[in-house]
């Protein structure tokens, strides 16, 4: 048995993550469900196989005690998102099983308004959500949209390239932290001498990263980035939080001019249990929204979203009680996945 047995095996039974542990039974991912995988190999089998994925330059950095994070190509040409570590002393790695085509907005069922943030000529578009939301395919989705409609110049930060785009009208270049650079800040800044007109950045993950993707999207690029947050308020008070006390009011005014929208996502189980559906809040960069955040009242974006639908707005709240209605999802998995239960009663 071999990597690619089990990764075969993973995508025959549509699941998203591989878990496979020295010493444990391997899980997999289905439909959000940990559950036993259907073949099982022996701890040596493990060990080995999880030695054999990294190439040498990542089996030194693993040697040397770091976890390492990389991509992997399977001969039917998918591709697979890969970290290994290590707990208790045995070796444990997780694999991430990519679509093997860059699926449109439309396939995913998003908001047709990310066409439109995928046409603005510069601002900061975010797409947040927990871990396994499917930040990463919405946001390859939007660069696959631009790929096809003009010829611009695209510039991707990524730690590891999970997607990789086909030449179509635009010209695109893959950049992966700690191979082609050293970290998000520093291929931020790099950018800007390289002629981009949109480059989108994996993570905003430090104060360092998120004030050169402010300065790139006020110096007249579209950046387009990831958070681990569950809600559009929280986005930006995350964002302001993880700066230093004295640059958070020039972050707040600087977020305040650039800002053009934030999709919050996540997946829920869908009513026939034969897959997932993506639940989204959507915030737009309007007048009214600008000046809250300017005004550090974030508190009051749910008011402004519930009265944005003329603008693309809506929060979570409301698509899921709009997927109940379409029998979609069921009622106890919309409570589950709502940021505001008391809240959700109102809409369902």
């Amino acid at each position: 048995m071999d990597i690619h047995t089990i990764i075969a095996m993973g995508r025959q039974t549509g699941c998203s993550d591989i878990h496979l542990s020295e010493g444990l039974p391997m899980l997999i991912r289905v439909k959000g469900t940990l559950v036993y995988a259907p073949i099982q190999p022996g701890e040596e089998e493990t060990r080995q196989m999880i030695l054999q994925m990294p190439d040498a330059w990542l089996q030194k950095e693993f040697s040397e005690g770091k976890d390492v994070d990389f991509a992997i190509q399977s001969p039917d040409g998918g591709r697979e998102r890969v970290n290994i570590f290590r707990q208790q002393g045995k070796l444990a790695c997780t694999i991430r099983l990519l679509n093997d085509r860059i699926p449109t907005i439309k396939e995913l069922q998003l908001p047709p308004i990310l066409k439109q943030l995928a046409d603005e000529p510069r601002g900061l578009i975010l797409v947040t959500g927990p871990t396994g939301s499917g930040k990463s395919t919405t946001l390859a989705a939007m660069i696959d949209y631009v790929n096809t409609s003009r010829p611009e110049h695209i510039i991707t930060i990524e730690d590891p390239i999970e997607y990789m785009y086909e030449r179509k009208q635009a010209l695109i270049h893959q950049r992966e932290v700690g191979r082609d650079v050293s970290s998000f800040a520093a291929a931020l800044r790099s950018a800007l001498r390289e002629d981009p007109d949109i480059i989108l950045v994996g993570e905003m993950r430090d104060y360092e990263t998120i004030s050169a993707a402010l300065t790139a999207a006020e110096t007249g690029h579209l950046v387009l980035s990831t958070l681990h947050t569950t809600g559009a308020a929280q986005t930006i008070d995350r964002i302001i939080d993880a700066c230093p006390a004295s640059s958070q009011n020039q972050v707040r005014i600087q977020l305040s001019g650039v800002l053009k929208g934030i999709i919050t996502q996540c997946l829920i189980p869908t009513a026939d249990g034969r897959g997932r559906t993506a639940a989204t809040e959507l915030l737009t960069g309007t007048d009214a929204v600008m000046n809250l955040i300017r005004e550090s009242k974030g508190h009051q974006m749910s008011t402004i979203m519930q009265s944005g639908a003329a603008n693309g707005m809506h929060t979570l709240n409301g698509d899921l009680a709009r997927l109940v209605s379409l029998g979609m999802i069921t009622r106890e998995n919309a409570y589950k996945y709502s940021n505001d239960k008391r809240d959700l009663v109102n809409y369902i």
